[in-house]
C-alpha cells in the first residue's frame, strides 16, 4: 500500500535522510596512541583549545584547535568522564569515574590546582560562570555544587539514583536530571538545593543526553525504544517523540540553525530540524563504530566527535562543519 506523503515527512524517510547533508566532515584530529572509550568534551574558547576526556586511557587530551593538533597530555587521571572549563578563573574540572574525584587544572600550562573528593563515580559537569558554580553528578545518586571562588564542594542535591546528562535552566532556578535507573526526569530547585519534581518517562527508558532549546523545551534522547523526546519545561508533559539512533550519549542544539544533533554509538548523528513544535529528523550520517560523545561549539561554529580506536578507525576528533 502507497504510504501517505504526511507519514513519509512525519518519520523523515530515508530517502529524504540521504538527499540531506547539514553535516560536513572536514578535517579529522589524530589523538594519537590512546586506547578505549572517549567521553565528554569541554572547550577554553579564547585559547581555541578542546579538551577530550580518554576515559580508557585514563588521561585528557588538550588540542590546539588553530594548529589541528594535539598539543599535550595530561595522565594520571582516573577514568575521566565530565569535564567542565570556567573561564572567570581559568580552570578546568575533570570529573573521574574510578575513585571519585574532581581534579582541577589552572590557567595556560593546565598546572594542578588541588582535588575536591566526591567518594564515587564521578561523571558529568555542569558550568555556571555567572553563578560561580560548577555542578557535578556523581555516585548512586546525587550532584556536588561546587563554589568556584573557593574551590570547594558546598552543598550536595540528593537523588533517588545516578545522574546522567543534566541542563541548567537558563535565566532559571531549576535543573533538570536525567535519572535512567528510575525512569524520570528530577527538577532541583538551586535555591534550596532539593529535588521538587519527579516527571516519570513512562515507556521510554535509559534517557542519557539532555538539552535545552531557545524556545525552553527540554529535549532528550532514550536508548529503550530509540527516541528523541521533547518535554514542556513547566510541567514535563511530553510534546512528542520520534526514533533516532541507537547507543546516543551526546545532544546538542544549533540554535543559529533551530537544529538538533544527536551522536550515536551504533556509529551515526542523526539532524533533526525545527517545524513548528516539533523537530523532524532531516539526516541521518554514518561516522564509526562507538562514536557517541560530541561537543556542539557556537563560537567555533563546528561539531566534535570523539572516534574511540576500533581497529580499523584509529582515535581522532572529527571535525563536522554545519552547513545552511
Amino acid at each position: 500500500m502507497r504510504l501517505l506523503p504526511f507519514i513519509l515527512v512525519l518519520f523523515a524517510a530515508p530517502a529524504l535522510a540521504a538527499e540531506s547533508k547539514p553535516l560536513e566532515l572536514v578535517t579529522k584530529i589524530p589523538l594519537g596512541d590512546i586506547r578505549g572509550r572517549i567521553d565528554h568534551f569541554a572547550v577554553d574558547v579564547e585559547r581555541a583549545r578542546l579538551f577530550v576526556a580518554e576515559l580508557g586511557n585514563e588521561s585528557l587530551g588538550v588540542i590546539d584547535l588553530r594548529k589541528g593538533r594535539v598539543i599535550r597530555t595530561l595522565t594520571e587521571l582516573h577514568e575521566p568522564q565530565g569535564i567542565g572549563y570556567v573561564p572567570s578563573t581559568d580552570t578546568l574540572y575533570v570529573a573521574n569515574a574510578r575513585d571519585g574525584s574532581v581534579k582541577l587544572f589552572h590557567g595556560g600550562f593546565l598546572a594542578p590546582a588541588g582535588e575536591i573528593a566526591l567518594g564515587d563515580d564521578s561523571d558529568n559537569v555542569r558550568v555556571d560562570d555567572q553563578a560561580h558554580r560548577v555542578f557535578v553528578g556523581y555516585g548512586t545518586g546525587a550532584l556536588a555544587v561546587i563554589d568556584t571562588g573557593t574551590k570547594s564542594r558546598i552543598a550536595d542535591v540528593p537523588l533517588q539514583a545516578h545522574p546522567e546528562s543534566f541542563g541548567l535552566e537558563p535565566g532559571g532556578k531549576r535543573i533538570f536530571v536525567n535519572v535512567p535507573d528510575t525512569a524520570e526526569i528530577a527538577v532541583v530547585d538551586r535555591a534550596t538545593n532539593k529535588q521538587v519534581a519527579s516527571w516519570p518517562t513512562g515507556s521510554l527508558r535509559w534517557n542519557f543526553p539532555m538539552a535545552l532549546d531557545a524556545a525552553g523545551h527540554l529535549l532528550t534522547v532514550f536508548r529503550q525504544p530509540a527516541k528523541l523526546a521533547m518535554f514542556r519545561a513547566q510541567d514535563g508533559h511530553l510534546m512528542f517523540s520520534v526514533p533516532t539512533c541507537k547507543d546516543a550519549d551526546d545532544l546538542f542544539v544549533d540554535g543559529h540553525r533551530n537544529r538538533v544533533y544527536v551522536s550515536c554509538g551504533e556509529g551515526f548523528i542523526d539532524v533533526f530540524s525545527a517545524q513548528g513544535e516539533q523537530y523532524l529528523r532531516v539526516a541521518h550520517l554514518r561516522t564509526a563504530n562507538g562514536a557517541r560523545t560530541s561537543l556542539f561549539v557556537p563560537e567555533t561554529d563546528r561539531l566534535y566527535l570523539a572516534v574511540r580506536d576500533n581497529g580499523d578507525v584509529p582515535a581522532a576528533v572529527w571535525v563536522f562543519r554545519p552547513t545552511e
